[in-house]
């Protein structure tokens, strides 16, 4: 009897690894009432419904400060060009302050049961790349979020120096034109593509599997292309939906 209750919870384990899971982009902001992407209450809406992780953007300011926003600008201001005080005098639309990295992580540290998938933005050149990098990675090491937080970009430099600075750390790469074998090749853990990219390559979900890679597939929005990622095997799909999907 023991050996079989242990079956059926290997099995359970097993199962649960299979299944697709969910990530909200730049957290749940489609929400009833809806509120803004990237805001802390976007992130809060993602903690409650237990979905596997939330996504946002880092950029760094002028004078080094780490923010949370997906656009080069807030507002009319260019982050890189402008300085957080400077920024931090326009709220975002549903009225909070312009979130600095480290109050989202400590929204984000509320729940750890759910991961922080960091996209750290490209920068102008690759010391700016760097620098961004090496902040980011410093305060979530700081916060003691390592074990809670995965990493994306569309910078392959950005993703490499990432696994130089910490190997263990989980990256996965978001432009879409390196294949599965040049990911393993460049040490990645897996590719985060746009859906587009797996249906015009419909053997690349498989081809990364049996690679050991990470697959992710973003922005899902539509049910109909949720389902042909998941019969295709695809690990993770990421979605401005995450209510819509996590169930089905």
């Amino acid at each position: 009897m023991k050996n079989f209750i242990l079956g059926l919870a290997v099995l359970s384990t097993v199962l649960m690894k299979a299944q697709t899971q969910i990530i909200a982009h730049r957290g749940y902001f489609q929400s009833q009432p809806a509120t803004t992407e990237n805001s802390i209450k976007s992130l809060e809406n993602a903690q409650k419904l237990k979905i596997y992780g939330s996504e946002f953007d880092v950029r760094m300011t002028k004078d080094g400060v780490l923010v949370v926003n997906h656009d080069e600008h807030h507002g009319k201001m260019e982050i890189s060009e402008t300085s957080f005080k400077e920024l931090e005098t326009l709220k975002l639309s549903n009225g909070e302050k312009f979130p600095t990295l480290k109050d989202y992580l400590k929204q984000g540290k509320k729940d750890p049961s759910m991961k922080l998938i960091v996209e750290i933005k490209p920068d102008k050149t690759p010391e700016k790349e760097n620098e961004i990098t090496r902040k980011t990675i410093k305060m979530i090491k700081e916060m003691k979020l390592e074990n809670q937080s995965e990493f994306i970009s569309f910078s392959l430099n950005i993703c490499k120096e990432i696994k130089r600075l910490e190997p263990a750390f989980k990256v996965q790469y978001l432009n879409g034109e390196l294949s599965p074998e040049q990911i393993k090749k460049e040490g990645l853990d897996g590719m985060d593509y746009h859906y587009s990219v797996f249906q015009k390559n419909p053997s690349w979900i498989a081809e990364a599997k049996t690679l050991g890679l990470i697959t992710n597939s973003w922005t899902v929005n539509d049910p109909l292309i949720y389902e042909e990622l998941k019969k295709q095997g695809i690990g993770f799909i990421t979605t401005n939906i995450p209510d819509q999907l996590k169930n089905k």
